[in-house]
């Protein structure tokens, strides 16, 4: 099959896909089209179906669809003009190709973020983090796989634990940088940030928010665990598990942003800092992918909040 990732404007688009979303919508004029979100394991790329004829078979969300269509570019993003559609049948396609992935290792990752446990010296927060990334195998087989977003950024396998590493590393780098951060807090905080994701959102290819997380949010899942789990460590500093959950709820750094708590100690500023630069700079790597590689300024994208462009050292590293 060609991957989403490897289409350029002016190809035909033809195979199977997972339609990850679908919605019926009316022009101006009043006529109906589909506007469809198409995914396999290199991305996901919007579709429009804007003559609903004979040649489009019924089909729902998260139905794989065999796709007939031709690559446009919209607002500087690709976008595909869909001809024909047919639902399509068990064994036609292997479900796992439809599955978003890092880029990276997930081994390779997991072992990094492991060796930064090793470096808390704090005895019970040190305990804390073992439990989860060191002694819990099916917690860290299902942290590995896990998302860390529906979308915008690190909506993928293994996109959580990315996701965690590079707020970790960051915040690795503050410590040094900054002396009046306490390092082991900073980088525990860092480690279970976002953990309560784990049971916001639901496991591939669906990724979608579980009641608990439409009801609770995964900020507020976290300080609880975090609460749960300090107090069942014999010794462990109320004071200090108190700075532990802060640190968790106030990670969005503002009320707008969902934070119950908006940054009291220098390492939650740090830790909000750390996990919003991550999550933009992943969110523009999101927006570069989907590009064409020819195209410099890409519309304005409501993520950033800006109207996007490629710099040029970038479009000739892409061309290469």
């Amino acid at each position: 099959m060609t991957y989403i990732e490897q289409y350029k404007e002016g190809n035909k688009f033809f195979g199977i896909y997972l339609c990850k979303s679908k919605q019926v919508l009316k022009t101006k004029a009043g006529k109906t089209y589909y506007s469809l979100i198409l995914q396999d394991k290199t991305g996901i790329i919007d579709a429009k179906v804007w003559e609903l004829n004979n040649g489009i078979e019924n089909f729902d969300s998260m139905d794989f669809i065999m796709v007939d269509g031709m690559i446009t570019t919209f607002q500087g993003s690709r976008q595909v003009n869909v001809n024909r559609i047919r639902k399509a049948q068990e064994g036609e396609y292997d479900p796992a190709e439809y599955i978003p992935a890092s880029k990276y290792d997930r081994e390779v990752m997991y072992q990094e973020l492991r060796q930064l446990v090793e470096t808390i010296g704090e005895p019970h927060l040190r305990e804390l983090a073992e439990k989860y990334y060191v002694k819990d195998a099916e917690f860290i087989k299902e942290f590995k796989e896990h998302s860390a977003a529906k979308s915008v950024h690190h909506g993928f396998v293994g996109g959580l634990l990315q996701h965690t590493l590079a707020v970790a590393k960051i915040c690795d780098f503050y410590a040094g940088q900054y002396p009046i951060l306490d390092r082991d807090l900073l980088i525990t905080a860092a480690l279970f940030h976002d953990i309560g994701k784990m049971w916001e959102l639901s496991e591939f290819p669906s990724n979608e928010y579980t009641d608990e997380g439409q009801l609770l949010g995964h900020i507020f899942l976290g300080a609880e665990l975090i609460g749960r789990e300090a107090a069942l460590i014999p010794g462990f500093p109320k004071q200090l598990a108190a700075e532990l959950r802060h640190c968790i709820l106030a990670h969005h750094g503002e009320l707008e942003y969902g934070s119950p708590k908006k940054p009291a100690i220098a390492e939650a500023m740090a830790l909000y800092f750390a996990d919003k630069a991550d999550a933009r700079m992943e969110t523009m790597t999101e927006i570069y992918d989907k590009a064409d590689c020819t195209t410099d300024w890409l519309g304005f994208s409501r993520y950033v909040d800006s109207n996007v462009r490629q710099s040029s050292g970038y479009i000739q590293k892409r061309k290469k």
